[in-house]
């Protein structure tokens, strides 16, 4: 057998599940057995595993839809189609970034998010499926996790506001 063909294949294989925050596709492939304390970063409160990683995959039906989360979040393409990422930094500035394997075109295989940077990817158009990790230290935690709004994100960053729509599906 070669390299699934199908993202249901992948995600049967892999045994993935909605993100039940997010969208998309993921499973939880690692965290550390150990921890550190809060108050490393501001926003961690408690403590956290030293590091965790994720398998992680987008259809043309799904999105990641624009979050923030307090640290790096280092980004890893594994398989498909390219990725388009939008990052939206404290400054007010943006940057759209691909994630593939097209070097010559751009696209990077390894993608850093720096903590309190909003993020939010969709596949690229006319693509099938991509599959990433995701890899963070500290590790994810829930209580970490902020979902963007819409008309905040827009207000805040409005020569970007057709990625941000296209990245956040509620009205």
């Amino acid at each position: 057998m070669g390299a699934p063909e199908s993202a249901e294949q992948i995600i049967q294989i892999l045994g993935l599940q909605q993100h039940p925050m997010e969208g998309g596709y993921f499973v939880e492939t690692y965290r550390s057995r150990e921890s550190i304390a809060g108050g490393i970063y501001a926003a961690h409160t408690g403590p956290r595993s030293v590091g965790t990683a994720i398998y992680y995959l987008l259809t043309p039906t799904s999105v990641s839809v624009m979050h923030q989360l307090p640290t790096d979040e280092i980004f890893h393409f594994y398989l498909g189609d390219p990725i388009e990422m939008l990052q939206l930094f404290p400054d007010g500035s943006s940057c759209l970034l691909e994630i593939g394997t097209d070097l010559a075109q751009g696209q990077r295989p390894q993608v850093v998010v720096p903590g309190g940077v909003w993020q939010g990817s969709i596949l690229k158009p006319g693509g099938r499926f991509a599959l990433i990790g995701a890899t963070m230290a500290p590790g994810f935690d829930y209580s970490d996790y902020v979902h963007g709004q819409r008309a905040d994100l827009v207000a805040r960053y409005p020569s970007v506001a057709d990625a941000i729509h296209r990245r956040l599906l509620e009205p």
